[in-house]
């Protein structure tokens, strides 16, 4: 049970560390949408999102499916920079056509890339291990736990900032997105694979 809550550790260490930032910048333009009232919405959001992502990080440490790390590398930041864009189109259409359809594909499929990304930190850690379920198993409900902290910070900021400050939610989510793809740019320039 010991190695258990050190491999939950791990996951939560590898999210929450601010140095590598890509997963948190993808949360946040995954939820930035979205306010507490539209919670059924970001759980359904947030629970494809852990599926794929498990189902991508197992079938890649056990050797099913393999991906060049290069690609990877570079489709993390894209996921990151196409979710901000679909945020802008997003918030232009009328509130009783918001359909989260799209969402869910895209979330889907960039849970999937997410989940190869930290396939490749998890077998670093698991070179010469025979027995990888359980340390699997924590590793990912690390990873599960701090995305719920920061997709909820994210909530809460949103809150803060919609409510004491005023900020309409078109604005926030508008300037929120910018943001991201600013700082998503140099990230696609570093990791371009060709």
């Amino acid at each position: 049970m010991q190695d258990f809550w050190f491999y939950i550790k791990l996951g939560l260490d590898h999210v929450l560390d601010f140095s590598a930032y890509d997963h948190i910048l993808f949360l946040l333009a995954l939820a930035m949408p979205f306010t507490f009232k539209s919670w059924k919405k970001v759980l359904l959001l947030a629970t494809v999102f852990t599926v794929t992502h498990c189902l991508s990080l197992g079938l890649s440490v056990y050797g099913v499916v393999v991906i060049d790390v290069g690609l990877i590398e570079f489709l993390i930041p894209l996921t990151i920079l196409l979710t901000a864009l679909f945020n802008l189109i997003y918030m232009k259409s009328a509130d009783g056509h918001k359909s989260i359809l799209l969402h869910l594909i895209a979330t889907a499929f960039f849970g999937l890339i997410h989940g190869f990304g930290f396939s490749n930190y998890f077998k670093m850690l698991m070179s010469g291990e025979d027995e990888k379920l359980g340390p699997l198993i924590g590793f990912a409900t690390g990873i599960e736990i701090s995305q719920l902290i920061i997709v909820l910070s994210i909530l809460a900021l949103a809150y803060l900032v919609q409510t004491i400050f005023k900020v309409k939610q078109t604005i926030f989510v508008v300037i929120g997105s910018i943001l991201v793809v600013l700082v998503t740019i140099p990230m696609l320039i570093e990791t371009f694979p060709w």
